[in-house]
């Protein structure tokens, strides 16, 4: 395997947890922060007690505050900020960028101002010259958690160049980190910003008290949602029965690593939106992606009753109990279109 010099632009528990990964690999990493104190500590404790405790890196990572030793030299970069603040990332890191260089997004969320998905998001940055090519994403199952114990974890990389993703496969996988490949890098991305709203859902729906009816209720109908609208952005159905998809909506509905389902479970208790996400401590996607992803559906013409919901909780109060009972009370459907009745 071929070792590559690793830029990870994010020290948070993802970003820690794939520097972790991508050292015991055998690769130089340099992990970038935004707040100069944080990367001092950072690089005396190569560990981040705040968000990933128990995970001490190796004293070959490197840690820094400027951007433009981050970026420049390396042969990939690995961007694991807020999807909020990926815009603005990308414009501190484009003067320093090079068209050689492969750019792996590992954030989830969809622009509310564009209703961009990462990728693009990127793509709108850096503009036509750089290789579309090199822009890609890694998705799937995978809590910070529990990469940074080597607990075994599949993934998948998505990419619309092949021997680009088998590049990157062969980069992140090992013994412990399975990767899968697939070109459906918009189907990869939907799924991935979606499944955070619907966990946001489930969690509200354990605040409230409910149970495991009520979960597979929500994991079942959040894919029929995700997928609807993924297909309707131009993802493929088999993107949203794999990893990226059912997987990872999974995960993040029945975990208690995932943010997105404890800020919900708060929501569910009585908090407010802001009670909750501050109480979490760390980013909740979930809430960024919401209007974007109701905003999407609209625009595709795409029924997503469930993101609705949560929309009308987080931003117009509604009684979290009236929403599940509004979801209960829609009109009568049948499960599925492509299953027709026999003749009487």
């Amino acid at each position: 395997m071929k070792k590559e010099n690793i830029g990870i632009i994010g020290a948070g528990s993802w970003g820690i947890a794939l520097a972790y990964l991508l050292t015991n690999n055998g690769h130089d990493v340099t992990v970038w922060t935004r707040r100069k104190e944080a990367a001092e500590q950072f690089q005396k404790d190569h560990e981040n007690k705040d968000k990933l405790p128990g995970v001490v890196l190796p004293d070959s990572v490197l840690f820094t505050s400027d951007i433009k030793e981050a970026v420049t030299g390396k042969n990939i970069l690995v961007l694991v900020v807020p999807s909020a603040h990926l815009r603005d990332t990308m414009e501190l890191m484009k003067p320093y960028i090079s068209n050689d260089q492969i750019i792996v997004n590992c954030s989830k969320g969809i622009e509310e101002s564009s209703l961009l998905v990462m990728s693009q998001v990127i793509h709108d940055v850096l503009g036509n010259d750089f290789p579309r090519k090199n822009i890609t994403v890694l998705s799937g199952p995978s809590h910070a958690e529990e990469v940074g114990k080597g607990v075994p974890t599949t993934i998948v990389v998505g990419a619309i160049s092949e021997s680009v993703a088998v590049r990157l496969q062969n980069v992140f996988m090992n013994e412990v980190f399975r990767v899968y490949i697939s070109p459906d890098m918009k189907g990869i991305e939907i799924g991935a910003a979606c499944k955070n709203v619907i966990a946001l859902a489930a969690g509200i729906a354990d605040g409230l008290g409910y149970g495991d009816n009520t979960k597979a209720a929500l994991i079942t109908r959040g894919i029929t949602e995700i997928t609807r609208l993924g297909i309707a952005a131009g993802g493929h159905f088999e993107t949203f029965a794999g990893l990226s998809g059912i997987g990872d909506l999974i995960v993040t509905c029945a975990s208690m690593h995932s943010r997105n389902r404890r800020a919900g479970i708060l929501i569910g208790q009585g908090k407010t939106m802001q009670e909750a996400m501050d109480e979490v401590h760390m980013v909740v996607e979930g809430v960024y992606s919401a209007k974007a992803a109701l905003k999407l559906s609209k625009l595709f013409d795409v029924e997503m009753p469930i993101v609705e919901q949560v929309c009308e909780v987080l931003f117009n109060d509604k009684p979290a109990k009236e929403a599940v009972a509004d979801l209960m009370l829609r009109d009568k459907k049948v499960e599925s279109h492509k299953i027709e009745f026999p003749e009487a």
